[in-house]
């Protein structure tokens, strides 16, 4: 299916349950990431509306990025997604045993380099 076959097969349910069209997503050069537009791109791609690449190369994302958003929406909803709840629910995970194999690479890119590097002293 084209682009231009998604855009006319009109519409997805959004994060908050309303209908999200391509019109509805945002800017793409968004550079302020609140959770709403996160989630946003999320049920976009989940719903057939913009293609993992699409939203990556529309939004200036990597694949890892949108990944960790993903799994913050799969993990924790909505509140997953905000930058002081997702430092949170990292540490409480890193102090209830750590992370697995990906989740563990996804980890690394999300911690500031400032705490990697004190971590490693």
């Amino acid at each position: 299916m084209g682009r231009d076959a998604r855009e006319y097969a009109g519409q997805v349910s959004g994060p908050d349950g309303d209908p999200l069209t391509i019109a509805d997503l945002p800017p793409p050069r968004t550079t302020r990431w609140v959770a709403r537009r996160k989630a946003e791109v999320v049920a976009a791609v989940h719903g057939g509306l913009l293609s993992l690449h699409e939203a990556c190369e529309r939004y200036t994302l990597t694949v890892e990025e949108f990944l960790a958003w993903q799994a913050a929406i799969d993990r924790h909803g909505l509140a997953g997604l905000r930058a002081t709840r997702a430092q949170e629910y990292r540490s409480r995970r890193v102090k209830a045993g750590g992370f697995t194999g990906s989740e563990r690479r996804l980890a690394s890119i999300a911690i500031p380099f400032s705490e990697r590097r004190m971590s490693a002293l």
